[in-house]
């Protein structure tokens, strides 16, 4: 698989990276051993990215892709986790970027994950509660000491990164992005675009929804969030397997799976360099491979645009919204 520089980091990494949220246990039940063996696989057709996060079972998924990579060669295996969110036994799932509290989640991420440095640390949401500069100079204090080699931001806005840039570089944003959720393509991308900053995107196949394997009847487990998102129950689900059907067919006709062309979508956009897919079986893995290599024409994506001009936005979760609706507080 050709590999693409994530914009000003300079990392060479797969345009479609392996994610692990789906790893964590917040999706319900796997086989571990699957699991493994699909990020293996993933890595011998040439996925050399991987994203995970502290907040992700809180070291479960990390573990799980540090045992699945630890006999791989370190320079052939890009890692990027996330922290900056903290479990609270009375209040939930907390945002929490201070210094003492990222130092602890890198120290816990480098545990888990077996290994001696972070390629890629990212702050997983912006916390209004703790000054960037606080937040910069602790990961910067942590590059210096060789334990992270660059530094990214997750959720943050423009206004957000040029704050935060003030006292340490943004090298790359990972933002939700589908073809049910627009919403970065007015002020984010741009300003992504304008600084050459890296973007991984996240989300690209809407909760499972751009997959085509949903429909009205679908039903989640009990441990598995989307069982009580608004965005997959009621008519906002039902206006958008509308929608899903009617794309189905569209890639189907063109020989392709609807997810392929769901992630093709997200990375034929200038300012997206990679799509992040989570998968738990080999699979999955092979299909989404396909979709690196789907070139959309011009017309291609008007069509598709038309087809998806009545999709209602869905609703990405935030730690809020995880707290409220798993009844974490």
């Amino acid at each position: 698989m050709n590999k693409v520089t994530l914009g000003v980091s300079g990392l060479e990494v797969s345009p479609i990276a392996f994610g692990t949220w789906q790893l964590s246990g917040d999706w319900g039940k796997f086989d571990e051993r699957e699991a493994i063996e699909a990020i293996r696989f993933a890595h011998d057709r040439g996925i050399n990215f991987f994203d995970t996060a502290q907040a992700y079972g809180f070291g479960a998924s990390e573990r799980l892709l540090g045992q699945a990579v630890r006999e791989l060669p370190r320079d052939e295996v890009v890692i990027a986790t996330k922290g900056g969110l903290r479990m609270d036994e009375e209040r939930g799932l907390l945002r929490d970027s201070s210094p003492e509290w990222l130092r602890e989640g890198v120290e816990s991420s480098l545990q888990a994950l077996g290994v001696d440095h972070i390629d890629l640390y990212q702050v997983h949401w912006p916390d209004s509660e703790v000054a960037f500069a606080e937040t910069a100079d602790a990961l910067r204090t942590l590059v210096d000491e060789g334990k992270i080699r660059h530094i990214g931001v997750s959720n943050f806005d423009p206004g957000q990164m040029s704050e935060f840039g003030r006292s340490l570089p943004v090298e790359t944003l990972q933002p939700p992005y589908s073809l049910l959720n627009r919403e970065i393509e007015e002020a984010i991308l741009p300003y992504c675009q304008e600084h050459n900053i890296g973007v991984l995107v996240y989300g690209p196949l809407a909760h499972g929804l751009l997959t085509g394997a949903m429909g009205p009847d679908t039903t989640f487990a009990e441990d598995d969030w989307r069982r009580v998102s608004p965005s997959l129950t009621g008519e906002t689900f039902a206006q958008n397997l509308r929608i899903v059907e009617r794309l189905k067919q569209f890639a189907q006709d063109r020989g392709h799976s609807l997810s392929q062309l769901a992630i093709a979508w997200t990375l034929s956009h200038p300012a997206v360099h990679v799509a992040i897919v989570g998968s738990r079986s080999r699979k999955h893995i092979e299909e989404s491979l396909g979709a690196a290599e789907l070139k959309l024409s011009d017309e291609d994506k008007a069509e598709i645009e038309k087809i998806a001009a009545d999709a209602v936005t869905i609703e990405e979760a935030t730690p809020e919204t995880i707290t409220e609706l798993m009844g974490l507080a």
